[in-house]
This record gives structure tokens, sequence and C-alpha cells, in this order.
């Protein structure tokens, strides 16, 4: 019988967990050159495992698996995990931050579909949410649902009226909207942003030589894409709302 095949120190982060049985865990995870892959790490629950304190999500690894079968079944076998150090767990608001981007990864992306940029933003993201980040959470978090919607083709052209393809207007104001894509602001809309921040987002967007470029752009007008980039989010994920998002909402009216 040939040995399975055998993926070692790839790159990942730990998406969820959930129980497989009395001692093995199910891990969703994240991998920078394999997409998102399902593994069964084996014994993870035993108090003598040296998974345990590792498998952790916001944290960055080096997962050593083996492909079930030929390769093709869904749910693969963990045989090692390293903990790449760096930074330590977020908390409070910068958690539930991590964690909503998690659930996004969860709800949006196909299986072993790679998508190493946009692994490297999340890595990105997550180093921040971990630091002294002060003001950043918002831009980093509004820069990162662009980069994921672009990454799995669900963001429209933001140079151009979506339907009419008709160019945007410097001054004047454009809303994204789910089902429309980027359309004239009417009086009755709550959100929206003048043509040429539009226009700055998308060329920070095609700048892939820099990095931060999407992050230097959204930082003047998160307050204004939260709600619709979140619409969009909602709209694609479908029903029922996120967890997290619920949450955040439930916190926010305490």
């Amino acid at each position: 019988m040939a040995a399975a095949a055998r993926i070692a120190d790839e790159p990942a982060f730990v998406l969820h967990s959930h129980d497989w049985s009395e001692s093995s865990l199910i891990l969703e995870t994240f991998c920078r050159h394999r997409g998102r892959v399902v593994l069964v790490a084996k014994g993870a629950k035993k108090p003598c495992s040296n998974f345990r304190p590792v498998l952790l999500p916001l944290q960055p690894l080096a997962l050593t698996y083996t492909l079930a079968g030929d390769g093709s079944a869904e749910i693969h076998t963990l045989k090692g995990a390293e903990w790449l150090g760096g930074h330590v767990l977020p908390t409070g608001d910068a958690l539930l931050s991590g964690l909503y981007m998690n659930e996004l990864l969860l709800r949006l992306l196909a299986r072993d579909d790679p998508h190493p940029a946009l692994f490297d933003a999340y890595a990105g993201v997550v180093r921040v949410l971990a630091s002294e980040h002060g003001d950043a959470l918002e831009p980093v978090l509004r820069s990162f649902e662009l980069l994921l919607l672009r990454a799995i083709g669900l963001l429209p052209s933001l140079a151009v009226q979506t339907m009419a393809a008709a160019p945007l207007h410097a001054d004047q104001r454009y809303t994204l909207e789910p089902e429309g894509g980027l359309r004239a602001a009417s009086a009755a809309d709550r959100a929206g942003l003048p043509g040429h921040q539009w226009q700055a987002l998308q060329r920070a967007l095609d700048d892939s030589a820099s990095p931060g470029a999407t992050l230097r752009a959204c930082a003047p007008v998160c307050a204004e894409l939260k709600p619709q980039l979140r619409a969009l989010l909602q709209y694609h994920c479908g029903s029922p709302m996120l967890r997290t998002r619920q949450l955040m909402l439930d916190l926010q009216a305490l």
C-alpha cells in the first residue's frame, strides 16, 4: 500500500474546532498554500496531548498532515502543529473582530481553494489585533473585508457604476448595494462615498505591490464603508446572521 501523501510545515491558522470524539477534534484551518482545509486532530483533547496548548484561533501555526486516501477526501489527519510565536491571543473587541474574520472565511471560502495573498492579509490583520492597535481596528477590518470580497470574485469594480458601466464623477456620491453593485446614491441612502474615494479604493486594491495601500485608503472612510460592506457580506453569507455580528450587536445593547 502506498504511503499517504504528506504536507509538511504548512503556514496556517485554526478558524474553528469542534469535538469529533471523546478525545479528538475536527479543525477548520486556513492554510497559505492549500486554502481552507479540514483536519482531524486525534487525541487532541487528552491532557497529555502536545496539540492542546497549540491549536488555538488567531495564532500562527506550521501544520503537518497526511492526505486521506487519494487526496480527494475532505478530512485529512493532523500529524504535527508548531506555534510560530510572535504575538499573544487578542482580547476584548480585537478578539471578537478576529472571530468575525474567521466566520467570514468559513462561510465564504470554498475548501481547498488557495488564496496566498488573502492569507498574508489575514495574518497581517491578526498581528494588528494582537498589538496595541489604537485606532487601527476599523481600518484593518474594512481592508480585510474588501480583500476577501475581491479574492472570491464578489466585489464589483469600484471605478465604475456597476449596472450602467458608466464612469464615476469625482464629487457625486455613490453607494454599494448587494444586488445592484455601485450606483448613484439617492437622498434616502444613509451611506455612500464620493466617486473619487471609490476610485482611490479601487486603485489601492489594484496595487498588489503595496500590501498596505488598501488599509491606507480605508482609513478616512471607515464609517461610511462599514454598513455597505457588512450588508454585502451578509447578503453573500445568507441566513442566518453571522453569529459574531449578532454577538457584537447584543453586547452593544447591554
